[in-house]
């Protein structure tokens, strides 16, 4: 029988070229491409990583958030942020239960009406969604710059909270609480075998109770090998500035490709 390398690789091609061939192609993706076998079975190191990502995908959506151990006392402090809750009261009730996911509470409807104020430019709310893994990695970096963009567009930016046990279709009751121009929900993605660290935007023009998937835009896969925040706060800030003109959102609005801006 032949070696299993000779096996894999195309008759008029040798090793060193496949070596070369290899490398290209797991450059462009995160995904396990030609990691070879033993036997009928995956290679050992290629099991490992596989269960090591499992591991951290479970982790990821089964770990309950918490602002001060996941944002850091200093980050909490510096964005006075503060915690709602939605109407799932455990993470069990959570992944069971996806609608308790889309409404707040009443002690938390109460207590986002007594701290937040109405009308503004721009809601930024942060959810735990299926990935607090992605909230403590990715949000750090990204709020102080999109905070940033929206001051040196004019925008008023309304106080930022964050969601336990959130879905996505909490944005709904965000614009109808605080009657914002454009609402922005970054929410932890279900995570998968490439990365347990992706964060999502979820935006939408004067959210309302009957919205669905089709009045909101999304930005995905935000993460160190997918979307950079720098890539990221460009195209939030445009898709914003993109519904405030038009007074649109969702299939209704086509997004500008990063690098072009409306004012």
């Amino acid at each position: 029988m032949l070696p299993e390398d000779d096996r894999l690789a195309p008759p008029d091609s040798t090793e060193t070229d496949l070596s070369d061939i290899v490398k290209k192609v797991r450059a462009q993706t995160p995904a396990r491409l030609l990691a070879g076998r033993s036997g009928a079975a995956y290679r050992t190191n290629t099991q490992l990583e596989l269960r090591e990502a499992h591991a951290a995908a479970r982790d990821a959506v089964r770990a309950e958030l918490d602002l001060f151990t996941n944002l850091g006392d200093d980050f909490v402090h510096k964005w006075n942020l503060f915690e709602a809750c939605s109407q799932a009261t455990t993470k069990d009730e959570y992944l069971l239960r996806p609608d308790l996911g889309r409404h707040l509470n009443d002690a938390s409807r109460a207590e986002v009406t007594r701290r937040c104020t109405k009308g503004h430019d721009l809601q930024v709310v942060i959810g735990d969604g299926l990935s607090v893994t992605a909230v403590a990695r990715q949000v750090p970096q990204l709020l102080p710059l999109l905070c940033e963009g929206a001051r040196t567009r004019a925008w008023s930016v309304g106080e930022i909270f964050v969601i336990r046990h959130c879905r996505v279709g909490i944005l709904n009751e965000i614009g109808e609480l605080l009657e914002p121009k454009v609402a922005v929900l970054l929410i932890g993605e279900r995570p998968g075998l490439a990365t347990a660290e992706s964060l999502s935007a979820y935006m939408a023009y004067q959210p309302e109770a009957s919205d669905t998937d089709a009045n909101r835009n999304l930005l995905s896969n935000i993460h160190a090998r997918g979307v950079s925040t720098e890539q990221a706060i460009q195209r939030i800030l445009n898709l914003a500035a993109a519904m405030m003109k038009t007074q649109k959102s969702g299939c209704e609005l086509r997004e500008d490709l990063p690098g072009t801006s409306l004012t």
